[in-house]
């Protein structure tokens, strides 16, 4: 690990990082969760949501040039509030650029372009549960424990037409 000498810059990834988010994501699914992600899906999967930008968006921290971070922001329609809650998922910083600000930049730009639209009216994450060391970086964040479970079902992949491939 080395200090940071020049500033960190927080942009919205384009489908050029695909690549790069793909590897972090990959990396991210073996850190917490000891499982290898297949590289054309999770790749397909990262330029389908950097191509269609009413189902997220990625940011990216750079660090001379290079990207060393990222966080990817989805949207659920809340019709109790009335507003957009923002997911953030897929966030990895660099092993060599950990405890060195990148998470809470990226974060503190999120919550700043979250609270500056008029329509959004909370950020949510979800979290392993055996991932103490996230789980304080959050509450550090402002962040609280919800009363909420997650539940989920797998579905079989279904062929994708060729108007959902983009």
């Amino acid at each position: 690990m080395h200090a940071m000498t020049s500033p960190l810059r927080i942009r919205i990834a384009t489908p050029d990082d695909a690549s790069s988010i793909a590897g972090f994501n990959s990396a991210l699914a073996r850190e917490t969760e000891g499982i290898d992600l297949d590289p054309t899906t999770i790749r397909q999967g990262v330029l389908r949501l950097l191509t269609t930008k009413d189902r997220g968006v990625y940011f990216v921290a750079e660090h001379e040039g290079r990207i060393v971070g990222q966080m990817m922001v989805t949207y659920e329609w809340s019709d109790w509030r009335n507003g957009w809650f923002w997911w953030i998922q897929s966030v990895y910083v660099d092993p060599g650029h950990r405890q060195q600000g990148v998470f809470n930049a990226l974060y503190d730009h999120v919550h700043m372009q979250a609270m500056h639209a008029p329509d959004v009216c909370g950020l949510r994450l979800y979290v392993e549960r055996n991932n103490e060391r996230a789980k304080r970086t959050y509450e550090k964040m402002g962040m609280a424990k919800t009363h909420y479970e997650m539940y989920e079902v797998l579905l079989p992949r279904k062929p994708l037409s060729s108007k959902e491939k983009t």
